[in-house]
């Protein structure tokens, strides 16, 4: 069964550095990466022909499944109108009023392609619009793998918390050291840490950016008032706040985080669900900071391939589609389940191993049960690799496919039959996880 698999990787070896096309292909805790042959709604078919049911909608850019009609069909429209890059057209102005309808802070939107280039551009334009050069982010958030940004995504959690002084540490090398002293890391969920960044730092923070919901870190909430808190110290300061909803972007409401939360950033970045399954994202913002953007204003933003007319179909497909009624009440309902029963499922088995779901993805957290909430990273960070790398190891067996990593989540095409089938094949998969792990049980309530 493995053969076709080792034969691609000996080919990627070859070929790519580390045998990968990028970095995060090579997956923690597995030797090779996972070729795909094709998937199908919540299906994917691996290198060999077999079948796994999909929790990990490539990376959260497929919302509506892999291969979702609704985009295919819209394709095949757009092929036929021709492949004309380098122009605008009038589907991405479909798609720009579309975001303004549905998202809160969207006055305006400039189109990118990765959620690297939309963050890079952001914050770009953050500092172009405030004349400042410092932008302020926190720990286990991921704002792509710019020089900008590229910093205090997995700190060491025995090190100590940063400090508004402190130069990080880049997550690359290759980042030039001038470039450290632009940006600082905080720790989530801290109002002191904020407050002391401003004061030490007064007339230079151009931007506070973070994730609303911090999927990348483990599925970490803000705190009650945290949001409305960076609302109202950036806006005192003259600084800008940015949402990264690259990620978190759809996965509760069509409005994002910031709908759901009912607080307004000046700017936000989208992507991943946005595209369809097509590489696309955004920057989005009120009218008086987009219209900083050239030709408008001096912050440079152009490219060949910016709102190309295959994705820009895709997106109107997929934004016609969430919006449909019903749409989030079958989707959050079988996210719901899902992340219920694989709750029951560790308790049942004696397993320490928690869910942390919201909206339609979730992470999973492997390691004593202490009965505090992580509100930040390095409340996290100390996984129980060992049981952790079992367990992903025994669901791919079982026939369900994570990316071992900090989220997970499931489509609109995970209709209750295939949560059911799920769950069922998970059910297996931990029992047999139980029998090599009996000292978990004891962990579970340390």
């Amino acid at each position: 069964m493995q053969a076709k698999r080792h034969i691609l990787n000996q080919r990627a070896c070859q070929c790519f550095p580390g045998g990968v096309g990028a970095a995060a292909r090579l997956e923690q805790y597995f030797e090779a990466p996972f070729f795909v042959a094709g998937g199908q709604g919540p299906w994917l078919t691996d290198a060999n022909g077999r079948r796994f049911i999909d929790l990990n909608t490539g990376n959260g850019a497929n919302l509506l499944g892999n291969s979702p009609p609704e985009v295919l069909a819209t394709l095949g429209e757009a092929l036929g109108a021709g492949l004309c890059c380098g122009y605008d057209a009038e589907v991405a102005i479909q798609v720009a009023e579309e975001l303004r309808e549905l998202v809160p802070c969207a006055t305006m939107v400039r189109f990118c392609g990765s959620g690297t280039e939309a963050t890079f551009h952001a914050a770009r334009l953050a500092r172009g619009v405030t004349g400042r050069p410092l932008l302020l982010k926190f720990e286990g958030h991921f704002h792509g793998v710019s020089d900008s940004l590229g910093y205090g995504l997995t700190p060491d959690p025995d090190a100590p918390e940063p400090s508004p002084l402190a130069i990080p540490i880049p997550d690359s090398a290759g980042i030039p050291e001038a470039l450290r002293e632009l940006v600082r890391v905080l720790p989530f969920n801290n109002r002191q840490a904020v407050e002391r960044a401003f004061a030490v730092c007064p007339d230079r923070v151009a931007a506070v950016i973070l994730e609303p919901v911090n999927y990348n870190g483990g599925t970490l909430l803000p705190a009650p008032g945290y949001l409305e808190f960076l609302r109202h110290i950036t806006r005192q300061h003259g600084a800008l706040l940015i949402f990264d909803e690259i990620l978190s972007g759809f996965r509760l409401c069509p409005g994002g985080m910031q709908a759901h939360f009912r607080v307004t950033p000046d700017l936000c970045t989208l992507g991943k669900a946005l595209g369809g399954g097509l590489p696309l994202s955004a920057v989005a913002g009120e009218a008086e900071i987009l219209s900083h953007f050239a030709p408008a204003g001096a912050v440079s933003h152009s490219g060949t391939f910016v709102a190309h007319p295959l994705a820009m179909r895709a997106a109107l497909a997929f934004l016609k589609t969430i919006r449909q009624p019903g749409f989030y009440d079958r989707l959050l309902a079988g996210s719901d389940s899902l992340h219920e029963g694989l709750e029951a499922l560790f308790c049942r088995h004696g397993l320490a191993g928690r869910v942390r779901g919201f909206g339609a993805r979730f992470s999973l957290l492997f390691g004593p049960v202490n009965g505090v909430q992580p509100r930040c990273y390095r409340d996290v960070a100390r996984q129980d690799h060992a049981l952790a790398a079992a367990f992903y190891t025994e669901a791919r067996a079982q026939g369900v496919y994570f990316k071992p990593g900090w989220h997970h989540g499931l489509s609109a095409a995970h209709d209750p039959a295939v949560i059911r089938e799920t769950l069922s094949r998970l059910d297996l998969a931990l029992s047999r996880l139980a029998a090599s792990f009996p000292e978990s049980k004891e962990r579970l309530n340390a």
